[in-house]
C-alpha cells in the first residue's frame, strides 16, 4: 500500500534533532547518484530532482518554483515526492513537498552551521521573510540554545515585520530591521534565504568570526554573496556534486576567476568525517552553500517515513 503523507498530517512529528540526525546518517551511506531537470522561463520552472543511495532508495520529487506566486497568495514552491524501496522498486510513499523541502533545507543549513559556526553564537540575521525564513527560525533555535537575537530582514520591510509578529513570544529576541549592512556587521550566523538574482550581501559588512548560510540562489543565473565575501571565506557546502558546477553563486565567481573550485574546502562528507577542518580559528568567516539535492530529500524522506510509521 502506498502511504500518502501531508505536511498538515505529519509536520508535528518531526523534530530537527531528529532531521540532523538522519542527514548525518544518511552522509554514512555509499555515495548517492543523482540528476537534476530544469525546465520552463527562469522565473516559472519545473524543477525535477532524482536519486538512488544504496540501502535507502530511490526518491524523485517534481515541484514548481514560480517567482510571483506571493503576490497571488499561491506557494512559490509546489509538487511532490516519491519514494521507491531499494529492493524491488515499489512506490513506498508519495509526500508533500512543502514537507520534505522545509525540513530538508533548514536542516541542511543547521547542520552546516552546527559544523562551522562558533558555538556560542548569540545573534542571528536571517534575510528573507517567506516560508524558509519562517522554518529557519524554529530550527536555529532548537539546535542553538545559546541564541539570545534574531533579526529579521526583507527587501519588503513590512514582510519581515509581520515574520517578527507571528513569532511573538519567541525565547529570543525578534526584531525586523530596514538596514541590512548594519545588522550583517553585528551577526554571529547570517542565513540568507531570498530570490535574490544579484548580490545582496557584501564581504565588507562582515565582522570576523561570522557564520554565513547561504540557502536562496538555486540557480546558475542566482547569487546572494558578493565576489568579496567569498574572497574572504572559508568556503564549504553540501555536496560538491551538486554545487560547484550548477549554482550561480559559485560558477559566476569561478567563471570570473575571482574564486576557484579548489577555494571549495570541503563539504559535508568531508566534514562530517572528520577529514577537513571546518572553522580553524575563532576570526575566520565561514560560508555554507546549501545546495539542496536528491540526496538530501530522500534522507529526509527516510526519516518522514519513519518517523510517521
Amino acid at each position: 500500500m502506498v502511504r500518502q503523507i501531508t505536511y498538515d498530517g505529519a509536520r508535528h512529528m518531526l523534530t530537527w534533532p531528529g532531521a540532523l540526525d538522519a542527514l548525518r546518517r544518511g552522509h554514512a551511506l555509499p555515495r548517492p547518484q543523482i540528476a537534476d531537470c530544469f525546465l520552463g522561463p527562469a522565473d516559472k520552472t519545473l524543477l525535477n530532482r532524482s536519486c538512488y543511495i544504496e540501502g535507502l532508495g530511490y526518491g524523485v520529487k517534481a515541484v514548481t518554483v514560480f517567482d510571483g506566486n506571493a503576490a497571488r497568495g499561491v506557494p512559490t514552491v509546489q509538487g511532490a515526492m516519491q519514494v521507491f524501496a531499494p529492493d524491488d522498486g515499489r512506490l513506498t510513499a508519495i509526500i508533500e513537498s512543502r514537507l520534505v523541502t522545509e525540513v530538508k533545507t533548514a536542516a541542511d543549513s543547521v547542520l552546516g552551521a552546527t559544523l562551522l559556526a562558533r558555538p556560542d553564537s548569540r545573534h542571528l540575521l536571517i534575510c528573507g521573510a517567506g516560508t524558509v525564513a519562517e522554518s529557519l527560525i524554529d530550527a536555529y533555535s532548537a539546535i542553538f540554545p545559546k541564541l539570545e537575537r534574531i533579526t529579521l530582514w526583507n527587501r519588503t520591510h513590512a514582510r519581515a515585520q509581520a515574520l517578527a509578529a507571528r513569532h511573538a513570544g519567541h525565547r529570543a529576541e525578534l526584531r525586523a530591521v530596514e538596514d541590512l549592512a548594519d545588522a550583517a556587521a553585528q551577526a554571529d550566523i547570517i542565513s540568507t534565504a531570498t530570490m535574490a538574482r544579484a548580490p545582496i550581501l557584501k564581504g565588507g559588512w562582515i565582522r570576523p568570526g561570522t557564520h554565513v548560510d547561504l540557502i536562496g540562489a538555486y540557480k546558475g543565473d542566482m547569487r546572494e554573496a558578493d565576489d568579496t565575501l567569498l574572497q574572504k571565506a572559508r568556503i564549504f557546502v553540501d555536496s560538491r556534486e551538486t554545487t560547484i558546477g550548477h549554482i550561480g553563486e559559485l560558477t559566476i565567481p569561478i567563471a570570473a576567476g575571482v574564486i576557484s573550485a579548489q577555494d571549495v574546502l570541503g563539504d559535508f562528507r568531508d566534514l562530517i568525517g572528520g577529514g577537513v577542518q571546518g572553522r580553524a580559528d575563532a576570526g575566520d568567516i565561514t560560508v555554507f552553500k546549501n545546495g539542496g539535492g536528491a540526496h538530501l530529500d530522500l534522507m529526509i524522506a527516510d526519516y518522514i517515513s519513519h518517523a510517521t510509521g
